[in-house]
C-alpha cells in the first residue's frame, strides 16, 4: 500500500501576534497609534497569509510597511487643482498658518474659560469676540458658534420659537447636502410666514405680515443661484425701516461670511454694510469667503447677541477651543489663503502653468476658476490650466501627495490657483508618476 508522505502546514510559519507586536517597527508605531489599530493591522495582515495570499516569511515585512504607512486619521491631504477655491468636498477653506499654530497651542490646556489674572472662570471666545468685532467695528457684539446653520438656527429659535418668522417665498433655499431652509427654520418650533411670491416680494408684503405674533423679519441671501428677469426684492435698508418701526428684529443671513465689502465680489453682501444698513442681526459663515475654520458668526445688536448668547441652545452648538482658536488667528493673522486664492495674478498663475506644462508634456489652456461653496454664483475667476489626458486623474488622486484636478470635455484640467507656489515641484513629480501609470 502506497503511503502518501504528509506536508507541512505552511500557515504554522506564520509570525504568532506576540512575537509580531515585539518588533521595533510596533514601539515606533505606538507613538501614533493606539494597541488596537496596531492589533487589527497585524491580524489582517496574518489573515491574508493564512488565505495564501501573502507568503509567511513576508508577515513581519507586510505589517512594518502597513504600520509605517497608517495615520491616526483617514482623513487625505489633497493638492486642489480644480480651481475652486472653497471646495466643499475638499475641506472648503485651508487654514492660514497662523491658523495652524492657534490650533497647535489650544492643543493642550488652555485658558478658553478661565481669567488667569484673577484666577477665575471667564467667558468662553473672549478673544475670537474681539478678534471679530476688531474686523467688523460696524457691530456692536459678536457671537461665533459651530457653524452657518447654527447660527441661523439659534437666531430663530431665541427671538421666534413658538412664533413666526417673515421671509420671502424667493429665499426659501436649499443649502448644501439637500438641508432645505424652511425645514431648518420649522426644527427650530418657529413658524414661517412666507411674503410675496418667488420672483417679486414687495416692502408692502413684510408690512402687511407683521403683527403680534411675528418674532423676526429673516432676509437670505441665494448666495448659490441667481433669479433673473421679471424680478424685485426688498433691500436690507428699506426693511430695516420697517422692522424698526414695528419693533420687530430684522435678522439677516448673509451666507457666505465676508465682513466687508471686496471688489472682486461686488454682489456679494457683506457684514459691514449690511448693518450699516439697518440689520439688527447678521448671520455668516466662519470659513468660506472669510476663510477660517467652520464656524457660524451672529454680529449686531448688543442686546440680541446678549440674549442668543443665553439661550440654551447657544451651548448645544457652541465652539470648541480649537475653533475658537483658528478663528481668532484668521481674524488677527496675515490674510487666509482663500483671500489669496481668489486675487490669485492670471499672469504668474500662467507662468506657472507654463513651466508645468513643459516639465509634463501638457498643453496650457485659459480656465476660468470659481469661488465655490455657494458664494458668488458666476462670478468667474481668470486663470489658466494645464491640459492632460483624463485617465490620469484616478492615478493623480491616488498617488502620494493626492492631486485632485478638473475633469472636463475628456480632460483632466490642472488649474495652480489653489495649489501653493511651494507645492509646485511636488506637484510635477506627482504628474509625472502618475502619467507613468497610464
Amino acid at each position: 500500500m502506497d503511503h502518501v508522505a504528509s506536508q507541512p502546514d505552511s500557515r504554522r510559519a506564520i509570525p504568532r501576534t506576540d512575537v509580531l507586536l515585539a518588533l521595533e517597527v510596533v514601539a515606533e508605531a505606538r507613538m501614533r497609534l493606539a494597541e488596537h489599530v496596531i492589533v487589527g493591522v497585524i491580524r489582517a495582515v496574518q489573515a491574508r497569509a493564512r488565505a495564501g495570499a501573502l507568503a509567511p516569511d513576508r508577515v513581519a515585512e507586510e505589517v512594518a510597511a502597513e504600520l509605517a504607512a497608517r495615520p491616526a486619521s483617514a482623513q487625505t491631504p489633497v493638492l486642489n487643482a480644480t480651481g475652486v477655491v472653497v471646495h466643499t468636498n475638499l475641506g472648503r477653506a485651508p487654514l492660514s498658518d497662523a491658523a495652524v499654530a492657534a490650533l497647535q497651542r489650544a492643543a493642550g490646556y488652555v485658558d478658553v474659560e478661565m481669567d488667569l489674572a484673577a484666577g477665575v472662570r471667564s467667558k468662553r471666545g473672549v478673544g475670537a469676540r474681539a478678534a471679530l468685532l476688531a474686523a467688523c467695528p460696524a457691530a456692536e457684539d459678536a457671537l461665533a458658534v459651530n457653524n452657518g446653520a447654527a447660527a441661523l438656527v439659534l437666531a430663530t429659535t431665541a427671538l421666534a420659537a413658538g412664533r413666526e418668522v417673515i421671509i420671502s417665498r424667493g429665499e426659501l433655499i436649499e443649502i448644501g447636502a439637500g438641508f432645505r431652509l424652511p425645514d431648518l427654520i420649522a426644527s427650530t418650533g418657529a413658524r414661517l410666514r412666507e411674503v410675496g411670491t418667488t420672483n417679486r416680494t414687495h416692502l408692502a408684503d413684510y408690512a402687511d405680515a407683521i403683527g403680534p405674533d411675528t418674532g423676526c423679519l429673516l432676509k437670505v441671501h441665494p448666495s448659490n443661484f441667481r433669479v433673473e428677469g421679471f424680478t424685485s426684492g426688498v433691500d436690507v435698508r428699506d426693511l430695516s425701516v420697517v422692522a424698526a418701526e414695528r419693533g420687530v428684529p430684522l435678522v439677516v443671513d448673509l451666507g457666505s461670511g465676508l465682513l466687508s465689502p471686496d471688489p472682486l465680489l461686488p454682489d456679494e453682501p457683506d457684514a459691514a454694510t449690511t448693518l450699516a444698513a439697518g440689520a439688527d442681526l447678521v448671520t455668516a459663515s466662519g470659513d468660506k469667503l472669510l476663510g477660517g475654520p467652520q464656524a457660524g458668526l451672529l454680529l449686531g445688536r448688543a442686546d440680541l447677541v446678549s440674549r442668543l448668547g443665553r439661550h440654551p441652545l447657544a451651548r448645544a452648538v457652541r465652539m470648541d477651543k480649537l475653533a475658537l482658536a483658528a478663528l481668532e488667528a484668521t481674524l488677527s493673522g496675515p490674510a487666509a489663503p482663500v483671500v489669496e486664492y481668489l486675487h490669485a495674478d492670471p499672469a504668474r498663475l500662467r507662468e506657472r502653468a507654463e513651466v508645468l506644462a513643459a516639465a509634463v508634456g501638457g498643453e496650457v489652456i485659459e480656465h476660468d476658476g470659481r469661488v465655490g461653496g455657494g458664494g458668488a454664483p458666476g462670478v468667474p475667476l481668470h486663470g489658466f490650466a494645464v491640459r492632460l489626458p483624463e485617465a490620469v486623474a484616478r492615478p493623480l488622486r491616488l498617488g502620494t501627495p493626492s492631486v485632485v484636478p478638473r475633469l472636463h470635455e475628456g480632460a483632466a484640467l490642472l488649474d495652480l490657483r489653489c495649489v501653493p507656489e511651494s507645492a509646485d515641484e511636488v506637484l510635477t513629480a506627482a504628474v509625472r508618476a502618475a502619467l507613468r501609470e497610464i
